[in-house]
Order: C-alpha cells, then structure tokens, then sequence
C-alpha cells in the first residue's frame, strides 16, 4: 500500500486552510489570526491617529500576548517572531524550526483552549465578556518566499494605523450591495462618487503587447488623468498591471473591476472587510473605487453576444478568458 503523507492522519480542525497538501507539522512559518467572538473590543483600545495609533491592551489583552509567548514553552519546536493585539482580534506569527508531535493545528487549539482557562478563572473578566473568548477556527498563511517574513511583520506592526484610517473615514471602507452603475448592479467599495466622473476611460492592453507597445500607452494614460480622466480596468494582462500601478503611484484615481474579491454579503468577515496593501491606502486617499460586478451579468445576453466573437463559442463561460473578456465588456460600457 502507497504510504500516506504526513498531513494526511491529522485530526479534524476547522482552521482556514490555505495550502492543500502542506505538511502541518512540518517546519514553516505561518502567520495567524483570531478572532473575539462576536467581534468584541475586549483586547484593547485603539489610541491616537493615523501614523501615531496604537493599541493600549485590557488587562485580557496583557494575559493574551503573554499566553502567545508562552507557546514555546509546551512546543519548543516553535519560535514566536511576532505579535500585535487588536482590539477584537489577534496576530501572530510562527516559526517552526523543528518538526511537531502534533500538527499546527493542535498547537492552536491548546493555545485557545489555554487562553479561555485564563478568562475563565474570572483573572480578568470584565462584565461584557463571555465564556467564549474565540470565534471557531482561525486564519493562516503560510510565508514560503524570500520577503514574505517582513512585509508580513511591517503589514501586522501597521495594523493600528489602518485601523485608525478605517474608522476615521468610514464611507470609503464600507461595502455597498447592489450598487447600479451603468445599468450593471454591483458591489463597491471605495470613493463612490469616482463612477459619476464625467470623464472615463478604460485601459485594455491585449496580452502581445511588447513592453515598448506598453509604455507607450502608459505615457498616454499618465497624460490624460493629468487631465481629469479616470480610467476603469480589470488590471487583467501584464500592460494593464503597470498602467495602473503608475497611475496609483502618481496619485491620481482608479476603478478597478474584479472578478471576485469581496466576500459575501451575509459572510461574518463583510463587516470587517479592507483591502490589502497598496490598494488600501489608495482607498484611503479616496482616489480608488473597487467594482465587482454580479456574476450574473456575465451572463447577460447583450455580454455573451459581444464576448462570443472575441473567444469562440466553444470557450465555456466559467473560464478565466470568458470572465476576463466579459469584464473588459462590461468597464467598456461604465466607461460611456
């Protein structure tokens, strides 16, 4: 009989996998992430504005990263590179230097387990707080590649201050259900009003471009917004990425089409939603409106008749060049 891996005995957890086939007892580096049930501010506070926020931890907040630190102590495998309590969630980050007894996976639940018995024995129990102390389940992410340790670390340590630029302009991170744009309903998030702009244009660059091809229409794009335009993209191919990477960096606004992206509307995560990374500060600047429209309307007879001609009938729908394709249609007709 083939030998099974590993991975494939571990007991069942409900944590969010993010790599099928990984080896959770295995060395690696994961960051993680959990959560207060019912999302309650039970950890801290958050403290001071934009690059000054910071979190000053409750009393369960303080026994909380303690428990974090105390992870080596049953696990000596296992390093503790990071940490930053939120309000009503936790970050961490592992490094297993050594295979474990267990997988990662059990390390968690004893760390959850651990925590509850602390909040339990009424040490720092506070009227609002329940028994449950943890939502079920986790997040991890795995860090393979060169760089990932300390973006990960500058994303966590950075966390205060997206909070603070979150609650200090809430209109701009907030998802809106069933928005019509163009006659299209769609979810958005962002600066609204960049879809009323009276001057739109869409960027499309077909996958043969040559990069000179590229930058040529780079430059007339950077052109046009220096004159009011906004442009609309899937930022699909690799002319339409650095197009609209240059026109982010410059500062000037953007309606971005995805495919999938946000999650869904009766999800617990909706609430607490924000865009990672670079689109996040754009969002925050109010120069950047996120689009996804209904997957529906790929669909739609008027979408399939233009698409068809351009992919072949024979392509199915749920393929990435059909989407891809319908969407192009689609940032062409919120750009009349």
């Amino acid at each position: 009989m083939e030998e099974r891996p590993a991975y494939y005995n571990e007991t069942k957890h409900s944590m969010h996998r993010r790599c099928n086939g990984w080896d959770y007892k295995g060395r690696g580096i994961y960051m993680l992430t959990l959560a207060v049930d019912g999302r309650k501010p039970i950890l801290g506070e958050l403290v001071g504005e934009d690059s000054e926020a910071q979190i000053e931890m409750s009393e369960t907040g303080k026994a909380i990263a303690k428990e974090v630190e105390n992870i080596p102590s049953y696990y000596p495998q296992i390093r503790v590179l990071y940490k930053q309590v939120m309000p009503d969630h936790l970050h961490f980050v592992l490094y297993v230097k050594e295979p474990l007894p267990v997988h990662i996976g059990k390390v968690i639940s004893g760390f959850k387990s651990g925590t509850r018995k602390v909040l339990c024995a009424g040490v720092f129990r506070t009227p609002e707080e329940s028994n449950k102390l943890w939502e079920d389940g986790y997040n991890d992410r795995i860090l393979f590649h060169e760089g990932q340790l300390d973006a990960m670390i500058r994303y966590i340590h950075d966390n205060p201050r997206r909070l603070a630029i979150k609650r200090a302009n809430p209109d701009l991170f907030k998802i809106r259900q069933n928005i019509q744009i163009a006659g299209t309903p769609c979810v958005i998030l962002g600066n609204k009003f960049l879809a009323d702009y009276p001057i739109r244009k869409v960027i499309q660059c077909s996958r043969d471009l040559r990069q000179a091809e590229i930058d040529e229409k780079k430059t007339a794009c950077m052109a046009e917004a220096a004159n009011g335009t906004v442009h609309i993209s899937g930022a699909i191919s690799e002319g339409e990425k650095q197009i609209c990477k240059a026109l982010r960096e410059a500062g000037y606004p953007l309606i971005i089409l995805l495919v999938e992206g946000f999650p869904p509307a009766d999800s617990p995560s909706a609430k607490y939603y924000k865009p990672q990374g670079v689109y996040f500060e754009a969002c925050a600047a109010g120069k950047l409106l996120l689009v996804q429209p209904d997957q529906h309307v790929l669909e739609r007879p008027d979408i399939v008749e233009r698409v068809t001609p351009r992919v072949g009938r024979f392509v199915p729908h749920d393929s990435k060049r059909y989407r891809f394709m319908a969407m192009n249609m689609i940032a062409e007709d919120m750009a009349r």
